[in-house]
This record gives C-alpha cells, sequence and structure tokens, in this order.
C-alpha cells in the first residue's frame, strides 16, 4: 500500500472504498470553490459514484498507469494528488492535484507535490514531471512556481471547462533539476 509521511501533519495515502464518503463530502463541500477549475466536479453526485472509481484507482496504481491518492492534514482528508498519464518509454508524467479551499495557507500542497516529484524522480526511477495549470489560476501556479518549475510555455484552449475553453500554462521539472535543488 502506498503511504508518505511528508511531515509531522500531512500523509499522502491510496484511498480505500471505506472512503468514499469523506470523498464524496471534500468534494461537495468545495464544490463551487473546486468548480471553477476543474471540469468534472458537476460529475459527482453521490458518494457511491466513488465505491467504483475507487478500486479502478487501485487498479491504476497496481498496474503502475497512475497513482491518486488522498492528502490528510490532522488525520482530516483535504484533497487529492495524482501521478497521471505515466509514459514509461518517455519516463515522464503530470501531477494533478486539489485542496479543500479551508486548508489552504498552510503549505500543504507544495510539501505534498514535493513528496510526490521523490517518489517519481527516487522511487518510479522517471525523468520528467509536468503540471498544467489554469492561466487564471494564480493558487495553482504558485506550487511549480514555489518548486522551481521551469515555465514552458501556454496551451491555447488547453481544456475545456463546462462551457468554455480556458489557456493553460505548462511547467516541468526534470530529475537531474530536483536532485540539483538538494545539493
Amino acid at each position: 500500500m502506498f503511504n508518505i509521511f511528508v511531515d509531522p501533519h500531512i500523509k499522502l495515502r491510496l484511498l480505500e472504498t471505506t472512503d468514499a464518503n469523506e470523498l464524496f463530502l471534500l468534494v461537495d463541500n468545495n464544490r463551487q470553490y473546486l468548480r471553477e477549475w476543474l471540469p468534472w466536479v458537476d460529475q459527482i453526485y453521490s458518494p457511491y459514484q466513488y465505491q467504483n472509481i475507487i478500486p479502478m484507482w487501485q487498479q491504476l496504481f497496481t498496474d503502475r498507469t497512475e497513482l491518486n491518492a488522498g492528502i490528510y492534514f490532522h488525520n482530516r482528508l483535504v484533497g487529492m494528488i495524482s501521478i497521471q498519464q505515466i509514459e514509461w518509454a518517455n519516463r515522464k508524467a503530470s501531477i494533478g492535484y486539489y485542496l479543500a479551499e479551508d486548508a489552504q495557507g498552510n503549505g500543504i500542497m507544495a510539501k505534498s507535490v514535493a513528496a510526490i516529484l521523490n517518489y517519481a524522480f527516487y522511487y518510479l526511477k522517471l525523468n520528467r514531471m509536468e503540471i498544467l495549470c489554469g492561466v487564471k489560476n494564480h493558487k495553482s501556479q504558485a506550487i511549480p512556481e514555489k518548486l522551481l518549475f521551469q515555465k514552458e510555455g501556454m496551451i491555447r484552449d488547453g481544456e475545456f471547462l463546462y462551457d468554455h475553453y480556458h489557456d493553460l500554462y505548462s511547467y516541468s521539472m526534470l530529475a537531474r533539476e530536483w536532485a540539483s535543488h538538494f545539493e
């Protein structure tokens, strides 16, 4: 089972089906806030949906094609972080994340992304990690910028968000760059 203790207060772990209600409440209680940047929020309307989604996430982890982990702060589920679109031939993947509105401002996400980078580069031996952020999503952009990702450019109309397209910034981090931060 996947568990990372980020610090004494933050833990990342794979979810179990018993977490379905808690995960649904996280999304439901933050629905308006998350909906601004996440295109799937309206599709989640029942905790029972997670009874099917969580086992799928577990299988993707077993198959080494994706990682979806809950972010726990003081033992409370406050967000999710994922390694998506793993391309083993190119040794690259992307990182996705979201955090409850009331959990922001505690450094949770920057520390969680740093822990995921350590896992991706040192355990999975990936070479390149990418993050895409909405051009107007300044809070999301703050994470790769704080962690010294390279901003590579803008993807015009990169994502359809409910009733419109929006532009995305593309950020990347290479394994050698991440390692150089600790020399």
